[in-house]
């Protein structure tokens, strides 16, 4: 089968995370007669350095007219970076929610898998751990505060911003129904994350999803707030199977379950729709402090492609073998900066990446 894939290398450590899974498809493409061809273009930093925007119409059709899109990193440093004095809508990360928005694209999937081999990378307490933990975040991409009307103005002397949170029942329902489905491919148990105490917002959600999950008999659905939630991922990771939530609260929450995987560098993610065309990038940021020294993890945006394989391709068996070989890696002893523990084998990006090509 032939596949077709829009690259988005993006700025700071993009293009050599990209490079590393670039390999990683090809040697999965060579063992299962697959062909991947790949069309670059640019968002981001890059873009504006290019064109001026951080995301230009012919490189969204192209993405349109691809079957995915993987994505490296955008950004760069916040106070070094000239990219930052432009207005918001002009900033690297606009380009990604363009992006998002462009290709209709509203579930965030984020799994946190504790592996065996990275126990002690994780920073929570053994009894806390135990057997490790294998939970998915599902966060709304295209609505909230994110996407709601703003303004900055200033009011008798003093300056003043409004950004607005709005969720309507038909987008908390399609995300809801995605939870639901990737739950009974699971644990069959959803915990729905919201502050109801609190919010009106947050209030429908409940309701919506509470309407929901009467289609879904087979699977547990459960309520926290999300100050607990924050709470529970540290003092019980073990509890969560499938954690639905809205955009801003996902955002926060799975960057906490990235860090006690171990490293944010081995959290992949998945952005999907009505379609089956999807992006999908690495959980972590840019890192431009060290870009272009080898030190990266490939391991996140590796996993990513592995999720593309199969909730885009359907190549269930391509997908295990790339979790499979990273395993056997990591049960190997090798680690990269981000990762690494005493005793074990320290190795730059290129090298993980052609340690796991070699595994398949």
């Amino acid at each position: 089968m032939e596949y077709k894939i829009t690259v988005i290398p993006g700025d700071g450590i993009g293009p050599e995370i990209i490079a590393e899974t670039k390999k990683v498809l090809n040697q999965i493409g060579r063992k299962y007669h697959h062909h991947f061809s790949y069309t670059e273009v640019l968002m981001g930093g890059a873009s504006i350095d290019a064109y001026g925007v951080p995301l230009t119409e012919d490189a969204l059709n192209i993405a349109r007219q691809s079957d995915s899109v993987l994505l490296g990193a955008v950004g760069g440093n916040v106070g070094q970076s000239n990219w930052y004095s432009l207005p918001p809508h002009l900033r690297p990360e606009a380009g990604l929610l363009a992006l998002r928005k462009g290709l209709n694209l509203f579930t965030n999937i984020r799994p946190a898998i504790l592996f065996d081999a990275l126990k002690e990378a994780c920073p929570l307490k053994q009894e806390i751990v135990g057997d490790g933990f294998d939970f998915v975040v599902i966060r709304e991409l295209t609505g909230g505060l994110y996407f709601g009307e703003r303004k900055t103005f200033e009011e008798n002397g003093i300056r003043k911003a409004i950004d607005t949170l709005v969720y309507d029942e038909n987008e908390i329902r399609r995300i809801a129904r995605w939870a639901f489905e990737i739950a009974r491919k699971r644990k069959k148990r959803v915990c729905s994350v919201d502050k109801a105490n609190v919010l009106d917002s947050s209030r429908l959600w409940r309701q919506v999803t509470e309407e929901v999950a009467r289609d879904y008999p087979d699977v547990e659905l459960s309520h926290m707030l999300v100050d607990n939630c924050a709470m529970q991922l540290v003092k019980n990771p073990g509890q969560f199977d499938v954690i639905l939530t809205e955009n801003m609260f996902g955002d926060i929450l799975s960057d906490e379950a990235s860090m006690i995987t171990g490293s944010i560098g081995m959290l992949s993610s998945a952005s999907l729709g009505d379609t089956k065309l999807g992006l999908y990038e690495p959980s972590h940021g840019s890192a431009p402090d060290i870009a272009g020294q080898d030190k990266a993890n490939p391991i996140a945006t590796i996993l990513s492609a592995a999720m593309m394989l199969r909730y885009s391709f359907g190549l269930e068996k391509e997908a295990d073998a790339i979790e499979n070989a990273i395993k056997k890696v990591l049960d190997k002893g090798y680690r990269t900066q981000d990762i690494m523990s005493e005793g074990k084998k320290l190795v730059g990006t290129s090298k993980m990446g052609d340690l796991i090509g070699a595994e398949l």
